[in-house]
């Protein structure tokens, strides 16, 4: 999209996690995928979760197979404990078997052991 995308502006201040997942190549898997995140077939509790564990915004953006995911969050989140409350969390569990069909990696994995997180090397100094 050359227009961009509008960030939210918090009342707090912020930072920004990056991760990154292979898809399985394939069509089909990937188009659902597509339509299991869209706002009509996500599923609610995985969204309140996602919101309750701190997660301030979620996005993700896809090019052929890889998916790159962007966490806005606050200045004092705890990734990993916060990754280990969402694992506890309702139909976190069932989402994570769902979509891990469409995933390169362990059927039974959660959200932290999927996603690889990605270094940030360069910005406007």
């Amino acid at each position: 999209m050359t227009n961009g995308y509008p960030q939210k502006d918090y009342s707090c201040p912020t930072k920004r996690y990056v991760q990154i997942l292979e898809l399985r190549d394939d069509p089909e898997m990937i188009e659902n995928y597509r339509k299991l995140h869209s706002e009509a077939s996500s599923w609610k509790e995985v969204r309140e979760g996602i919101r309750e564990v701190g997660i301030l915004e979620m996005e993700l953006y896809i090019l052929g197979t890889k998916v790159v995911m962007i966490v806005d969050a606050p200045m004092d989140f705890d990734w990993q404990q916060a990754m280990d409350r969402l694992a506890t969390l309702p139909r976190q569990a069932e989402w994570e078997a769902t979509v891990s069909k469409m995933q390169g990696c362990d059927e039974h994995a959660r959200s932290d052991e999927k996603w690889q997180m990605m270094e940030r090397f360069f910005h406007l100094y």
